[in-house]
This record gives structure tokens, sequence and C-alpha cells, in this order.
């Protein structure tokens, strides 16, 4: 059974940092893509970030590109959001999620984190 479980998080003030980490467990870690994404009150889902089962190529939403860093030593089975320079408008309910291909889109994801909430105090 696949699982992902969330750490990281927290409240914030704008400009601070926050790492959040994506344990992943039941699938062979370095041949899935991985992504994040969020969830603010009342907004659909977006994407914020996404990286190749080998780590090599990247690809972040231009609300966070410059800012945040998507990293996944596969010798840990974990992916990483380190999020810098955080702003009001990055508060959100964050999600990693595991899927067959390094995609923007959520459709290509089938399973998720349980989420974990960020929130910047402006």
């Amino acid at each position: 059974q696949v699982q992902l479980v969330q750490s990281g998080g927290g409240l914030v003030q704008a400009g601070a940092s926050l790492r959040l980490s994506c344990a992943a467990s039941g699938r062979t870690f370095d041949t899935y893509g991985m992504g994040w994404f969020r969830q603010a009150p009342g907004k659909e889902r977006e994407f914020v970030a996404t990286i190749s089962r080998s780590g090599g190529d990247t690809w972040y939403s231009n609300s966070v590109k410059g800012r945040f860093t998507i990293t996944r030593p596969n010798a840990e089975n974990t992916v990483y959001l380190q999020m810098n320079s955080l702003k009001a408008e990055d508060t959100a309910v964050y999600y990693c999620a595991t899927g067959r291909f390094f995609s923007p889109s959520s459709a290509d994801y089938d399973y998720w984190g349980q989420g974990t909430q960020v929130t910047v105090s402006s």
C-alpha cells in the first residue's frame, strides 16, 4: 500500500522560510514523479512544483519560481519543498503527491499525502 506522510508547515511571518517533507513508502520511489500542490480556502487545488524520477528535472508554478525548491534525495524516499521568502498569498494546505508522470496536472497523480497547513502572516 502506497503511503505519503507529510511533515513540516506551521505559522510564520512574511519573509520567513519553511521546509515541508513527504516520506513515501509502498512503491519503488525513484520510478515515480513527485509533486507538490496547495489549496487555499475557497480556491481550487493548484500546482506548486514537480520533480522527475531522477530529480534531474523540476518545474515550478510562476507564483513560486525563484522562492521554492523541490528536491528528492532518492536514498531517503522523501521529497522536500523548501519555501523561502514566504508571502501571505502562500497560505494554504500543501499536499504532496506521487504519480507516473512528471506533470503539473493533479490528474496525473494517484496517491496523495494528508496535507499540511502553511500560514504566513503579513
